[in-house]
């Protein structure tokens, strides 16, 4: 089935502060199944842009293989976009974000593409601290090939035709925490009014933004004994801190009280306002985040951002990058010629 355009229908829709409407954000039409927990990402993902005011164009998407890695084609259909190797998307990132560190990066994965095949490219992005926004659309299942158990599937599912997972699962979100990602959080595609304020806060950090999304399959993975079922997840999700992104030339109103509120300035600009949510939890306190998720594991999907941390250098600052993108630099600055590399090998002499 071959993509399509979408009818232009935005006369009476408001517009952001560059005159844009959510239609000026939005892709092609998707071809994912009917009720594709998916397409709910998408439709954040364009709703999170348009928020921040931010020109289509300077978006960068960026995927793999899978159900997950078509929706790139869904929104910021103005923007650049690639469908890399299957599991060497973080390797492309990588690569752009070295040449261009003037573009948000968008890495859309799935639970095979960045857990199975792709695990390693998976761990090294989060050690170089790319600086990129990398959602993980997470069913528990292999959609494009019918519906075999992914890595993320949980010690007891049941598949659609009976079968039952005996293996344990990696979980992005735990893995994350323990390479020491700058930016950890876990969302629903159910819960567009959390998942929102995350994807403008991940786009706004400094480094590797993680963002696990429980997206069902509703075609293999939304029945009766899968644990990634819709049914399931809105009976045991549980936010653990609510989040708000306040960009710069907003005015911060809340009405969190006292010693509740945690804002955290984000060096690409805007602050995010942290809440808790009936927890003794800092999301700032590395540690806590693991041990809490370790004690709920099973019991609880715990949402929200669950750690963030901008002290952290990036994948630029670490490599000692010049401020001029590599793409704008002249051939002679690139390339110095064979004197300068033989002064260089004098050295090693």
């Amino acid at each position: 089935m071959t993509s399509i355009v979408k009818p232009r229908i935005d006369k009476h829709l408001p517009r952001n502060a560059l005159g844009l409407t959510v239609r000026d954000y939005e892709g092609v039409m998707s071809t994912l199944c009917a009720g594709c927990g998916h397409d709910s990402i998408t439709a954040a993902f364009v709703q999170a842009f348009h928020q921040l005011d931010l020109e289509p164009h300077r978006a960068a998407k960026v995927s793999g293989i899978g159900c997950s890695s078509k929706t790139t084609a869904y929104f910021l259909g103005q923007s650049h976009g690639i469908n890399s190797v299957h599991g060497r998307m973080p390797s492309v990132a990588s690569g752009a974000a070295a040449v261009n560190p003037e573009l948000y990066y968008i890495g859309v994965s799935g639970d095979g593409d960045s857990l199975s095949i792709g695990l390693g490219q998976f761990a090294h992005a989060i050690r170089r601290n790319v600086n990129m926004l990398y959602v993980i659309e997470n069913n528990g299942v292999y959609g494009l090939t019918k519906g075999q158990f992914s890595a993320s599937a949980d010690i007891g599912t049941r598949a659609k035709k009976g079968e039952v997972n005996e293996m344990s699962p990696i979980d992005p979100v735990m893995m994350g925490l323990t390479l020491g990602a700058s930016f950890v959080a876990r969302s629903f595609s159910g819960d567009k009014k959390q998942l929102v304020p995350l994807i403008k806060a991940g786009l706004m950090h400094r480094g590797f933004a993680l963002i696990d999304v429980i997206s069902p399959c509703v075609t293999f993975n939304d029945h009766a004994g899968s644990t990634k079922s819709y049914a399931h997840t809105y009976k045991y999700y549980h936010p653990v801190v609510h989040a708000d992104f306040v960009p710069e030339e907003t005015e911060v109103t809340a009405d969190y009280d006292a010693g509740e509120a945690m804002p955290v300035k984000m060096h690409h600009g805007g602050t995010v306002m942290l809440r808790k949510t009936g927890r003794d939890y800092d999301p700032r306190d590395r540690d806590q985040a693991f041990e809490l998720m370790r004690k709920m594991e099973g019991r609880e999907i715990l949402t929200g951002l669950l750690y963030l941390d901008e002290s952290r250098a990036d994948m630029a600052e670490m490599a000692k990058l010049p401020q001029t993108p590599l793409n704008a630099l002249p051939h002679e600055a690139l390339c110095p010629g064979s004197s300068r590399l033989a002064e260089i090998m004098k050295g090693y002499g």
